[in-house]
């Protein structure tokens, strides 16, 4: 076994780029470190080169990202890439001559390696590894002609493995397309045979859509309970909406659902606030969620903190307002508070509650588009109440609801199955490099 520092040169020019011109930069956002590969290194002029872009790469050199060394950012720097920069957030294991540069990327791919690296990280906010904990971590040398021989192995079975996992992202993504398409239908009224359609067939009357919203805005009515008079919501803007199948009709979410914002208590991360046992539901917390339901809550209010707060009882809709991931909708399975990146919906009618949740569900990257804020994206509580959405009969709306649910259950198991098959992929290429390497699998 070998010390990483005794199988690399001690360190590499750190001259950065020349004083003027343009060159490539290499930072750890360039990195994909699934693939492990550089996939987006920048073009920029040395004038406007960052204050990191200091070490003067060459092919074959090896990148460990020192920053959150779970997610294993490595890479190899190819040929093409020869002269570029590269930030001081990577250390650079440039092998010396009698050894195989891929050898040490592979090396540095291992569980052995990734849980050496994890056991040393300093820092909880910015968590990182230092130089020389990459340097001293040991791997087995064989002569150079059998590193060779043994790398070669790898990239064979690691391309089968490639080209499986490959097969099986575009069967993930095929089966997104499909449920963002169901989903569309459902909203649009092509899922289900219609309610007018059928009882036409069947010679009947049925309640329309607009019925159906009557009675929603009366049962509101009856059971207000907010701060001062009621106000009857905003019907919505019906210029340039297209037209709807018979028996629908065009509502805003003002009409479906009371919208309220969540809060954040102030001042932020005060401790009065924080580790009783109201669960604190946040945009991370609803993002993270797995299926359609908000079970748990990794952080916790005191009941000071819940007065600070919004609390909502549980089976209320919910909707991320702000941030990257901003349009999710989630129904919360627990009592808690949210935050101010969360948008509780406050629906009287089950079925309507379960329908908006696959509306926003169809228009998250809609939402996106159409977001109010500035340096940090945001759904305002006007715009939410604003969209539109096209109401169908309720017992049209049962159907569409049962039939979503099939299909999305179907999916659901499809997926499932990939992941346990991407998964078991992964064990697989830790498998092929812990026999190259030893350690464990």
């Amino acid at each position: 076994m070998r010390a990483l520092r005794d199988i690399t040169v001690p360190k590499v020019e750190q001259l950065g780029p020349a004083d003027s011109g343009e060159f490539i930069y290499v930072d750890i956002s360039s990195i994909d470190a699934e693939r492990k590969r550089i996939v987006d290194p920048k073009r920029m002029q040395a004038s406007e080169a960052p204050s990191r872009a200091k070490q003067r790469l060459r092919k074959g050199d090896v990148l460990v990202s020192m920053t959150r060394p779970n997610r294993n950012a490595v890479a190899i720097v190819p040929p093409e890439l020869d002269g570029a920069i590269g930030s001081t957030g990577f250390h650079v294991l440039r092998a010396v001559d009698d050894v195989e540069p891929r050898w040490i990327f592979n090396a540095v791919q291992t569980k052995d390696f990734i849980s050496a690296m994890e056991g040393l990280v300093q820092g909880a906010l910015y968590p990182a590894v230092r130089p020389k904990d990459v340097q001293s971590f040991a791997i087995p040398l064989p002569p150079l002609e059998s590193q060779i021989e043994a790398v070669a192995e790898i990239e064979k079975q690691f391309s089968r493995l490639d080209e499986a996992v490959a097969n099986l992202k575009r069967v993930k993504a095929n089966l997104k397309r499909y449920k963002a398409a169901v989903l569309k239908a459902a909203v649009e009224g092509r899922l289900v045979p219609t309610e007018a359609e059928l009882a036409r067939k069947e010679g009947r009357d049925y309640e329309t859509g607009e019925q159906l919203l009557q009675r929603i805005l009366e049962t509101r009515r009856k059971e207000w309970k907010g701060k001062g008079k009621y106000t009857e919501p905003a019907a919505p803007d019906m210029a340039d909406l297209p037209a709807l199948p018979d028996g629908w009709l065009w509502a805003s979410v003002d009409q479906l659902a009371e919208v309220v914002r969540g809060a954040s208590p102030r001042p932020a991360g005060d401790p009065k606030y924080f580790g009783g046992d109201i669960p604190w539901i946040t945009v991370g917390t609803v993002t993270s969620a797995e299926g359609k339901f908000v079970r748990a809550a990794k952080e916790t209010l005191t009941t000071l903190g819940k007065e600070n707060s919004r609390f909502i009882e549980a089976g209320t809709l919910l909707l991320t307002n702000s941030g990257a991931t901003l349009g999710v909708p989630k129904i919360s399975a627990i009592g808690g508070c949210i935050n101010d990146g969360v948008a509780a919906l406050f629906v009287h009618n089950e079925s309507i509650k379960l329908y908006l949740l696959h509306v926003f569900d169809s228009l998250t990257e809609s939402l996106r588009r159409i977001n109010q804020g500035a340096a940090q994206p945001n759904l305002n509580t006007a715009i939410i109440r604003g969209i539109k959405v096209a109401l169908p009969p309720e017992a049209e709306l049962q159907r569409l609801l049962d039939e979503v649910d099939r299909r999305v259950s179907i999916v659901q198991g499809i997926e499932g199955q990939v992941d346990l098959n991407l998964a078991r992929a992964e064990r697989m290429r830790q498998s092929v490099l812990a026999k190259m390497f030893g350690g464990g699998t």
